[in-house]
């Protein structure tokens, strides 16, 4: 059985991370861990790149998504791994969400010039420092990096806090689909569904109903952005439903010299876990 330590979320430059794939899984092996899951939003870019450097190096790359959704006006993450990420039918359905993301970006975009800041996608593509490669996505984190360079806020947090964020005077959020077809699509890809940092959400009866109805296989119970007392909570959570018990870094890289969320492999868990989600795919 093989043994040691998984850090199973974390983005690179294929969305809203700051490190190529290739560097994630050096990250992962400088940290000590067995393995990595790459898990960019809406796309699976990176994936390619990352079990490249990880045969390379030795180190386990476990191929994954992370899927934006909404229920009741919350926007609810959910983690697919071992999908198929060659499925074109799968593929297709990740493009259909990008652009969604795209129109969500231009939307946020509008609203924030409305609110007299000077800022366009042209400008937050160009911050990349490289080209934008098919199939990658932007992120609020790409427009937070230009408010900063343009000095309309000081860091990425105020940019959160005063515009991006759910409470934030430019924040929007288009129709989107549910979790519990995220879930299918997972699934349908022969992958495994596990919602995403449960404890960001507010509202665990919320999170309760997501994994009754959307089937969930998984929680991630030890998340960057939960407490103790979350963990607690949400192991409890994962023995009551019978789920398989993740964890996660969410690990994006540094903006400003502050690392969002958290360092690739400051939330970790057994290796073996692999197996169960392995496992509990379709």
């Amino acid at each position: 059985m093989q043994q040691g330590y998984v850090d199973l979320h974390t983005h690179t430059t294929a969305s809203d991370g700051m490190q190529p794939p290739a560097e994630n899984v050096r990250l992962a092996r400088a940290a000590g861990l067995t393995a990595v899951a790459i898990t960019d939003h809406d796309t699976v870019a990176g994936i390619e790149e990352a079990i490249r450097e990880g045969e390379r190096i030795g180190m386990t790359v476990v191929p994954g998504v992370e899927i934006s959704t909404v229920l009741e006006g919350k926007d609810i993450h959910i983690l697919g791994y071992y999908i198929n990420d060659h499925d074109p039918i799968f593929l297709g359905r990740l493009a259909e969400l990008r652009a969604t993301r795209d129109r969500r970006n231009d939307m946020m975009i509008a609203k924030l010039q409305q609110l007299g800041i000077n800022i366009t996608m042209k400008e937050v593509i160009a911050n990349l420092g490289r080209p934008l490669a098919p199939d990658e996505t932007v992120g609020r984190p790409h427009i937070a990096d230009t408010l900063v360079l343009k000095g309309y806020v000081k860091d990425m947090a105020e940019a959160f806090d005063r515009y991006l964020g759910s409470s934030g005077a430019a924040y929007v959020s288009p129709p989107r689909i549910t979790p519990s077809t995220a879930a299918d699509w997972i699934r349908e890809a022969g992958g495994t569904p596990v919602i995403a940092h449960p404890g960001l959400y507010g509202d665990d009866e919320l999170v309760e109903q997501i994994i009754r109805e959307a089937r969930m296989a998984g929680i991630e119970v030890y998340h960057s952005d939960h407490g103790e007392k979350e963990e607690k909570r949400y192991l409890q959570m994962a023995e009551k439903y019978h789920l398989i018990v993740t964890a996660g870094s969410d690990f994006h890289g540094a903006r400003q010299g502050v690392v969002f969320h958290g360092e690739l492999g400051g939330r970790r868990i057994s290796v073996e876990v692999l197996a169960a989600l392995e496992q509990a795919r379709s």
